[in-house]
């Protein structure tokens, strides 16, 4: 068999799949009719199951734990940890639960269970229109499809310096499996995943450094983030402003040398300076695929590729979210999609939520201040502190607030944020109302607010909007 250049082709499919992260969930029993091909060069579950979202939470859920238990003072409660056991946090998130599931979820998709999936275990490359070269084992292989979902998902971004210098670092991809527990790690970066590593290894008895060379957490609003710069320069050894100059390696660990002629030595470095789509590892430009000016995947707004028919694309390596919960949603858009040609769903990109689990929490959803000014909305603002709700007392909240912004003619909410305990929950009622439009000024009043249950916050808040 061959393709349309001429290309031996070994097998050819209704549909390929290359990632297994949210892209494994498109095949169901309406798909048992179809051949299909999933590719996956590494471990089954993408980013988000094996080194992300969910082991992540596992040691910010001991952190949280830890961190309380050594600030109780407040509670008039005189507590401690008296010790960590790193190789049981280990044994609690991978050897218990992520191993186990990763290796279920490869193990079904070649099992009987599914007869009609065939999984590919090489690294895949485009060779032309809707061809691709991987392999199984040893063996290589040419494989097409009438229809390709690449969800590839995303890699670390290492800087040019660290990567040139040959330290030796780690990423969100190797930290939690270290064999010990560093006594101090210097984390680069400022960002989600540095602010809960950061969290983690300071609670666990770590002492942290944090270099970076714009304030911590600058996407988030003004209120959150000069809150949150305050909070983090009193907990870390923050070095803001500041770059590597210099990186090496020592006998005990590793040696950074800042811009400014500054120092730090640490056990072990954590490179947390975001993730890059991995769309340049695919040769897409040889199946026709193009690559939009930040090297996502060009997708169209129902997730087709702009340039190839038949090629469809989700998640990190297309997505202007690099979100789990966005790519989940961005599959169901797919997976309706290739079921339903003729009725085509929109990638789901309204509206989208984030958080962020470090100590206090963040979440946030829609527009700041700033932006919704520019956009030049006449806005009521109000921030609501946790300390001034009863459940804000009982916890002695000293630094938590709620932050929303509506519209003061439609009584539309324009964003929510919050910084604090449970943010990530509490949030989301203001997601609802962003998603069905509910006017904010019927919110507050038009439904019951458990007392003295830590959403008085948001009612608080709601009801403070001045309209």
């Amino acid at each position: 068999m061959s393709d349309s250049a001429g290309t031996t082709v070994d097998r050819h499919y209704d549909l390929i799949i290359i990632g297994t992260g949210s892209g494994n969930s498109i095949p169901g029993p309406e798909f048992d009719g179809q051949s299909i091909a999933i590719i996956e060069k590494g471990t089954f579950g993408g980013t988000c199951l094996n080194v992300g979202c969910i082991p992540t939470k596992m040691y910010v859920y001991a952190a949280d734990k830890a961190y309380e238990a050594n600030h109780s003072e407040r509670l008039g409660i005189d507590s401690q940890v008296n010790s960590v056991d790193w190789k049981q946090i280990i044994r609690r998130t991978f050897d218990n639960r992520i191993d186990l599931i990763a290796a279920g979820g490869e193990a079904y998709r070649r099992g009987p269970e599914t007869p009609n999936i065939d999984v590919y275990d090489r690294h895949a490359t485009f060779v032309g229109e809707r061809t691709l070269h991987t392999g199984q084992g040893d063996e290589e292989k040419i494989i097409s499809g009438d229809r390709i979902v690449v969800a590839a998902g995303s890699r670390p971004l290492i800087p040019k310096r660290i990567r040139e210098s040959g330290v030796s670092y780690h990423t969100n991809e190797d930290i939690m499996r270290l064999p010990k527990q560093p006594r101090s790690i210097v984390i680069i970066g400022g960002g989600f995943i540095a602010m809960e590593f950061a969290h983690v290894f300071d609670a666990l008895g770590t002492k942290v450094d944090i270099v970076c060379r714009s304030p911590l957490m600058r996407q988030t609003d003004a209120d959150i983030y000069s809150r949150i710069n305050q909070i983090f320069a009193e907990r870390f050894d923050v070095h803001l402003g500041r770059t590597v100059a210099q990186a090496n390696d020592t006998d005990d660990g590793v040696s950074l040398t800042l811009d400014d002629g500054s120092t730090i030595e640490a056990d072990v470095l954590l490179v947390a300076t975001g993730r890059i789509p991995n769309a340049d590892q695919l040769d897409l430009a040889a199946g026709g695929i193009e690559i939009t000016s930040d090297g996502r995947l060009s997708v169209d707004e129902f997730g087709r590729s702009t340039s190839a028919p038949g090629v469809w694309a989700l998640g990190d390596i297309s997505s202007p979210f690099m979100l789990k919960h966005v790519a989940n949603a961005e599959m169901r858009a797919v997976r309706h999609n290739l079921l339903h040609p003729e009725d085509m769903r929109k990638m789901p990109h309204d509206h989208v939520p984030s958080a962020v689990f470090t100590h206090p929490q963040i979440a946030s959803v829609g527009l700041t201040e700033e932006q919704a000014r520019e956009a030049g909305y006449d806005i009521t603002v109000k921030v609501q502190n946790y300390g001034d709700v009863a459940y804000g007392w009982a916890m002695e909240d000293t630094e938590g607030i709620a932050k929303l912004i509506a519209d003061r003619a439609t009584g539309r909410l324009l964003g929510a944020h919050y910084l604090g305990a449970q943010a990530s929950t509490l949030i989301q009622q203001m997601i609802t109302v962003m998603a069905f439009d509910l006017d904010v000024r019927e919110v507050a009043s038009n439904q019951y607010w458990i007392h003295p249950a830590l959403p008085e916050l948001t009612e608080n808040a709601l009801l403070g909007l001045e309209f």
